[in-house]
């Protein structure tokens, strides 16, 4: 596989809100003094911050490269208009995993030994990332904000340099179970789900969370990310006839099991999709007709709503996306996601005490209501003693027509 990578470096503007100074590392040091005294400088400067991210820009799940090209573009923003982060500039190196996990083992350390990066923001996935996890932890290095839901990045207490930042697949999953035992109380459950970390973080959540009610699961199909198609999988769902359809599967694969759902006759079960695939941009090649009715979750404002472009946080982002990320699809779901998720980072890395590698790790597992404008009302960024979720809230949509409709309220799914 050719690497694929891109480098976002700093300009000149007017500083952020200045940080407690506490050192850097100028040139050569690699430690701090004053009162962040032997903490990590590595990839910080007094001027700059050196991050490196992994996404998968080839490959089964190259959709979500446009993550990482909106998380650019937000740092190509920062660094022209604001100054980057407290009047340091970010110097921001992705590298392409193809979604492979020997391939992030062989980009992250690249990033960390090599490129000499400050911290890894983000890697992608739940089996890529985990490949990377135990190497950053014991380097020390943050890995800030994964772009996957495993719930073990907010559960695990072995990991304290490792955080998610999307609600977790735990999360995700009461929420449908909520929905389910809701509209169909009764129901009969069929589930399509990835045969990784991922898919199955989302089925034992959700049989979890209907355990003792009337929901029942009566058929299982998985897949592998190297297989060319789930249709099999999908008919032999079918055959079941179940009144739900989970599909706990990434982009690719979700256009198909839509598309092959399509065309199994009478068989018309409520479909639910997941976060990680909800992007009408993906899903719009399978046909409006097809995806009607379908259900998924959401956290972020839906970019693709027009009622939402009288919002100036969404009229503000457009606009910055057009001027610094010139070719990404302001209405994608995946580029809103890459876009907050810096936004993120940078508040995270603003409120720090010490602009330092332990700094850093000690601000994102102490969250304080944190507002980011492009999530829902009523969601916000939330971590602190025995809660490394930042996350914990969102709400059902449906497709109608070619967007999403929020239905029902926020649902919290905290402890």
């Amino acid at each position: 596989m050719r690497t694929k990578v891109f480098r976002v470096a700093g300009v000149t503007a007017a500083a952020m809100l200045a940080l407690t100074a506490c050192g850097g590392r100028g040139d050569t040091a690699t430690t701090a003094g004053g009162d962040c005294q032997g903490q990590q400088t590595v990839g910080i400067t007094d001027t700059t911050i050196e991050l490196g991210g992994v996404y998968p820009l080839s490959g089964p799940a190259s959709a979500y490269g446009e993550a990482g090209k909106a998380g650019k573009a937000y740092f190509d923003y920062l660094n022209a208009e604001k100054g980057g982060i407290n009047g340091r500039k970010v110097e921001y190196l992705v590298r392409d995993d193809g979604y492979q996990p020997p391939k992030t083992v062989e980009e992250t350390r690249r990033l960390v030994e090599q490129d000499q990066v400050f911290a890894i923001f983000p890697t992608l996935g739940t089996a890529t990332s985990s490949a990377v996890w135990d190497y950053l932890n014991q380097r020390k290095v943050p890995q800030v904000f994964v772009a996957g839901g495993a719930t073990k990045w907010g559960s695990d207490t072995a990991h304290p340099w490792t955080i998610g930042w999307q609600p977790s697949y735990r999360s995700e999953a009461r929420a449908y179970a909520k929905y389910v035992r809701q509209e169909r109380p009764d129901a009969t459950v069929a589930v399509l789900y990835q045969n990784d970390d991922f898919g199955k973080d989302l089925l034992d959540n959700f049989r979890a969370a209907v355990a003792g009610s009337g929901v029942r699961i009566v058929a299982e199909q998985s897949y592998e990310v190297t297989d060319p198609t789930v249709e099999p999988q999908v008919r032999n769902l079918a055959a079941s006839k179940a009144d739900v359809l989970l599909n706990f599967s990434t982009p690719k694969f979700t256009a198909q099991a839509l598309a092959a759902d399509a065309r199994t006759g009478d068989w018309n079960p409520l479909h639910v999709i997941t976060t990680v695939s909800n992007s009408v941009t993906t899903l719009k090649p399978v046909g409006v007709e097809n995806i009607q009715g379908v259900v998924s979750a959401a956290y972020t404002k839906d970019p693709a709503d027009p009622a939402r472009d009288a919002d100036p946080a969404m009229r503000d982002y457009k606009d910055k996306l057009a001027r610094y990320g010139q070719g990404i699809d302001p209405t994608s779901n995946y580029a809103i996601i890459g876009w907050t998720s810096a936004d993120s980072f940078a508040k995270t890395m603003a409120a720090a005490t010490c602009p330092t590698r332990e700094g850093l790790r000690d601000s994102m597992r102490n969250l304080n209501n944190i507002p980011i404008d492009l999530l829902l009302p009523g969601v916000s960024l939330k971590t602190g003693n025995g809660d490394a979720f930042p996350i914990e809230a969102l709400q059902i949509q449906r497709l109608t027509g070619d967007r999403w409709s929020l239905v029902g309220s926020i649902i919290d799914t905290t402890g």
